[in-house]
């Protein structure tokens, strides 16, 4: 494995991960439909924005199926938020709940892994 350098993308990109972890982990636990949780999601949201966008400039050769999460999650955003405008609070929080553990837990397990560009950047960085 070879190091790599944190590029100011790749830096973006894995600070608005952790933020998004962080928030979406505390929203999870807090009080639901509240001034400050409907704050909290709007950052969150924003969070997320700023990873798939950031995504879309993050490759080796070609892109990965990982990648196709980031097209799916530009979808699934806004319709998350639709569906707390709407009032549908179940559909609200299905879906992102689902994003935060299938675009966030899910995805960031196998973006970390070795012989992947954020992988191999990680692991290069903690000297493994």
């Amino acid at each position: 494995m070879s190091a790599y350098t944190w590029t100011p993308v790749i830096a973006g990109h894995a600070t608005a991960a952790i933020t998004s972890l962080l928030i979406g982990g505390m929203m999870l636990y807090r009080t639901k439909g509240t001034p400050a949780h409907r704050l909290w999601g709007r950052i969150w949201v924003g969070m997320m924005l700023v990873i798939v966008l950031t995504s879309l400039f993050i490759y080796r050769d070609h892109y990965s199926w990982i990648h196709g999460l980031s097209f799916f999650t530009l979808i699934m955003l806004p319709y998350g938020v639709y569906m707390a405008r709407k009032r549908n609070i179940k559909g609200h929080r299905m879906t992102m709940v689902s994003m935060y553990f299938g675009a966030l837990v899910i995805a960031g397990i196998f973006t970390l892994s070795p012989n992947r560009l954020l992988g191999d950047a990680v692991w290069s960085w903690l000297g493994l």
